[in-house]
């Protein structure tokens, strides 16, 4: 073999006295090779440092080994928690990668997108793009005319025509409220995400619902937008004192603004938690050092990566099959938030208000620290 040149199987087959067909079974793993053969080759395939092309060999298969992955927000810790858990799992099961990061999570280039990935021969896609506004029309209306498998993350559960995967968001604004309650709050604000996230949607109806569930009046002025960020929630917190002086308690929407109304806490001199409650959602790392060490709604992000790639995999499988004259409806999975209690907020015995569940699927996950589980699902 040439200096320099890159090994083939070719070569391998030579230095080891086989044919390529008996490299390739070695490869492969087939059993139909004499032991002492497998291990010859496969010290030529080290002395050589010779490797597969993988491209070429998933073509003769009829599969790439690579999967698809939209996302857009990862400079959100959501899209990131979930885009890495999706990249890790995908390794671990032998799959490559191709990411694809949108510009705007409203896109209406959506065929183009998947007509691109398409062209790459991905095995399928894994569409973790959060839903907003209206972003998620397409799979309904082309669901059932895709030339792939395709698996949704995140966004408007039990509406799609796609297998999805989701976090019951309305529970986590219910677990959030329910806490701030049983700790005795009586002016209960809320500093929501962008309400053209479904993410941002649901927690806010989750806090309302509580709310009602408890016989008071929802407190409309205590509802401020936010965007994700520390200053949106510190400037929340200002602007929900001046529409009410005496607010107790604020859910904020994720552990950022929660930060920012700490923050904004401190530097008026108000008392956490002894005169204000504050809940955030995600269990960020940091999350457990701010000061006080924060109330946080855990989600998990990660099962939600690691669970997309498997359900991939096994829509890759199926669609491989003989195709049933009968295909069964999409699969969707819910996963359970839980409520992870530090000092940010003054505590009470567990309360579980009469709030309106989901009846999908709900799987456990974990979280770490003291938590309060969500109350099971109706039959």
């Amino acid at each position: 073999m040439a200096k320099g040149r890159r090994p083939t199987i070719h070569d391998v087959a030579a230095a080891a006295g086989v044919s390529t067909q008996t490299v390739s079974r070695v490869i492969n793993n087939r059993p139909d090779v004499a032991p002492e053969t497998f291990a010859r080759v496969q010290e030529i395939i080290l002395e050589t440092g010779y490797t597969p092309n993988m491209f070429a060999r998933g073509l003769t298969q009829g599969r790439s080994h690579v999967l698809g992955v939209v996302a857009y927000g990862l400079e959100y810790f959501g899209p990131s928690r979930v885009v890495t858990a999706i990249e890790r799992q995908a390794a671990e099961m032998g799959y490559g990668i191709s990411l694809n990061l949108i510009l705007e999570p409203e896109t209406d280039d959506v065929a183009r997108v998947l007509h691109s990935l398409h062209s790459r021969q991905v095995d399928g896609v894994i569409w973790a793009v959060p839903e907003v506004s209206n972003n998620r029309a397409w799979s309904q209306a082309k669901g059932a005319e895709l030339s792939f498998p395709v698996m949704l993350v995140g966004g408007m559960f039990g509406k799609t025509h796609l297998p999805s995967i989701a976090i019951d968001n309305t529970a986590i604004g219910c677990l959030a409220t329910e806490h701030l309650i049983a700790g005795g709050v009586r002016h209960l604000g809320i500093v929501t995400g962008p309400l053209t996230w479904w993410e941002a949607q649901q927690r806010l109806g989750g806090w309302r619902q509580t709310i009602e569930a408890t016989g008071r009046q929802v407190e409309e002025s205590l509802i401020v937008e936010g965007d994700w960020t520390v200053s949106s929630g510190e400037q929340g917190l200002y602007r929900l004192l001046e529409a009410c002086p005496d607010i107790d308690a604020i859910f904020a929407s994720n552990d950022q603004m929660a930060l920012g109304v700490l923050h904004a806490a401190h530097r008026i001199g108000r008392r956490v938690p002894e005169e204000l409650s504050v809940v955030g959602v995600d269990n960020i790392a940091e999350a457990s050092h701010f000061w006080p060490p924060l109330t946080t709604v855990y989600q998990p992000l990660a099962d939600a990566g690691v669970l997309a790639v498997k359900a991939i995999d096994q829509q890759i499988t199926r669609s491989r099959q003989t195709r049933r004259s009968h295909e069964p409806l999409p699969e969707m999975t819910l996963l359970r938030p839980e409520l992870i209690i530090r000092e940010s907020s003054r505590s009470g015995p567990p309360v579980h208000f009469p709030v309106p569940r989901t009846d999908e699927l709900v799987l456990p996950a974990t979280g770490g620290g003291r938590t309060a589980q969500l109350s099971e699902t109706a039959p």
